[in-house]
């Protein structure tokens, strides 16, 4: 599935060179991991809320498989690239109506199957299926927004953030699935975090974005071990767990 970026850009304000962040240019040409790194207030979630046609970009095209967005129908793009948020939204009703949902406004049947056993994968199989959504618990809610998603078997993932309210069994699980998706089915995956062992582990691609741009595209080993920008230098050296992840080479 391609796709493909080219000068987008998003303005904080309506006033003249108040952007968020612009000329993003970048393509995907096969199925990938991307992990999106950066400090917040770069305009990582407004990339993937612009990409997912929640909000609008104010420069710039996208194009999938060399379609402009423009030309497509909202429900097939959406089939097509899934947004799961950072804060899970549930419907009103029970567990088994927000899994259905999907299925409901696209017109397709219910593989109940595939979501017993998504429920499973996530450590979510003894949860009551009859149960109101709103009163389960925020790590819970998080992975059923996720198993809502994938429910839709789209070949693009957009993830806000999807592991980062649940514990270390869940959240290991999570990333588990979601791994296994892309090797086994070739689903890419946009996938903003600010776990750096998760980004380390999971993605074979890093965009970082800075300064109101994105300021590395690379492997992630490459990116991992020798950036090439004092911003994602100083990135990770802040941010790592065990620092410093960022040394000079000796001479």
């Amino acid at each position: 599935m391609r796709l493909e970026l080219e000068n987008v850009g998003k303005k904080l304000s309506p006033l003249p060179e108040q952007w968020l962040f612009r000329d993003f240019t970048a393509s995907i040409t096969e199925p990938e991991i991307i992990g999106i790194l950066g400090k917040s207030g770069q305009g990582k979630s407004t990339l993937l809320r612009i990409l997912g046609r929640l909000t609008k970009a104010d420069c710039g095209a996208i194009r999938l498989q060399s379609k402009d967005m423009s030309l497509w129908e909202p429900e097939a793009w959406r089939m097509t690239m899934s947004y799961v948020a950072q804060q899970p939204v549930m419907l009103s009703g029970s567990v088994e109506d927000n899994l259905r949902i999907t299925s409901t406004l696209h017109q397709r049947p219910f593989d109940e199957k595939l979501a017993r056993d998504y429920m499973e994968q996530l450590a979510m199989s003894h949860i009551d299926w009859g149960k109101n959504a709103v009163q389960l618990s925020g790590g819970e809610k998080q992975r059923l927004a996720l198993i809502r998603s994938l429910l839709l078997r789209p070949s693009i993932l957009l993830l806000d953030e999807v592991t980062s309210s649940l514990d270390t069994v869940s959240k290991q699980a999570a990333e588990r699935l979601l791994v296994q998706l892309h090797t086994r089915l070739g689903t890419t995956l946009l996938w903003i975090t600010h776990d750096l062992d998760e980004a380390r582990s999971a993605c074979n691609r890093i965009w970082f974005m800075a300064n109101g741009h994105l300021e590395e595209d690379s492997p992630s080993q490459a990116f991992f071990r020798s950036p090439q920008t004092l911003a994602a230098r100083d990135f990770l050296n802040r941010q790592a767990s065990h620092a410093p992840v960022y040394q000079e080479e000796q001479s």
